[in-house]
């Protein structure tokens, strides 16, 4: 009778070790649980909205104070009506998606810059205090977050828009040219982040990325361009949703870097946690905490 109180207290450790332990919160749980007051809503004079022949919907959230230049431009030829004839034309696999004049015959859009400057990179700092990220990055010795809800790279004296999956950039020829905007492109496999501070990027797609990411890879030339033309997406509109009539003008919003929520899907992503993982990682690339960005929930 002696063992009995050892045998009863090995079973009931048994018991206890056998029982799982509560999985943890993903980064989507955290953020779908913070607070309204942790959102910011997205102005609709910088939200791009491409409409396709087919009905899907893409939505870019543009970057005006990390390429002014840039954004002026892709305003003035989306209410141009210069994209009226606009096709994907080019979706290279694990690189990038673009579109625009597939021709390059097409004289460029009344009103732009037709020669921006490099807007590629600004200084620390700039676009203000950036919320830091604790995890190491491959491309830069400082990365962070911007109170306007960017993920940013740099060196301390320098910052950038880092080459992420869903970052949209401006397609140019050889340097000193840097692309007018009306030929964009959006990253749909590894980021390249070999393009950072090399490329205009002036935003990033929010919604709908399947409609550029899922697309039939081209071939031509080596970089993915349609050889076929009729292999050509064609688009129905661009516009800036700021023109769009009010009621068709979904509000997106995106979680502020200061919120303490924030901090925790950082957390979340870095050190997965059960039930599924096992070993957390203790570390995340700058491109797996993109600052989330949903649809304002109605009612």
């Amino acid at each position: 009778m002696t063992f009995m109180p050892f045998i009863l207290a090995l079973v009931a450790a048994q018991v206890v070790s056998a029982t799982p332990p509560p999985a943890k919160a993903t980064a989507a749980q955290i953020a779908a649980a913070a607070p309204a007051a942790a959102w910011n809503a997205i102005a609709p004079e910088d939200l791009l909205v491409i409409d396709f022949a087919d009905g899907q919907r893409s939505v870019i959230w543009l970057a005006p104070d990390f390429a002014p230049v840039h954004v002026a431009n892709i305003r003035t030829i989306a209410r141009s009506g210069w994209w009226g004839d606009a096709t994907v034309y080019r979706v290279q696999d694990d690189y990038v998606t673009q579109w625009g004049d597939a021709s390059e015959k097409k004289p460029p859009a009344a009103g732009i810059t037709r020669r921006p400057p490099a807007e590629y990179e600004w200084a620390w700092g700039a676009h203000g205090q950036a919320v830091a990220n604790p995890y190491r990055d491959a491309y830069a010795a400082r990365t962070g977050f911007t109170p306007t809800g960017w993920a940013v790279a740099g060196d301390g004296r320098r910052q950038w828009l880092p080459h992420c999956y869903g970052m949209v950039g401006v397609a140019r020829d050889l340097a000193p040219d840097t692309g007018t905007g009306g030929d964009l492109y959006a990253v749909i496999g590894h980021a390249p982040r070999h393009l950072d501070r090399n490329i205009a990027l002036v935003g990033r797609v929010i919604d709908g990325m399947a409609a550029l990411s899922a697309l039939p890879r081209g071939t031509g030339g080596g970089l993915g361009l349609y050889e076929d033309p009729k292999m050509r997406v064609p688009i129905k509109r661009i516009a800036i949703m700021a023109d769009m009539p009010a009621g068709e003008r979904p509000v997106y919003q995106y979680l502020r870097p200061d919120a303490p929520a924030f901090a925790l899907t950082l957390e979340a992503r870095a050190n997965r946690g059960l039930p599924f993982f096992t070993v957390p990682a203790g570390t995340a690339d700058l491109c797996n905490l993109m600052v989330p960005v949903r649809k304002a929930p109605t009612g």
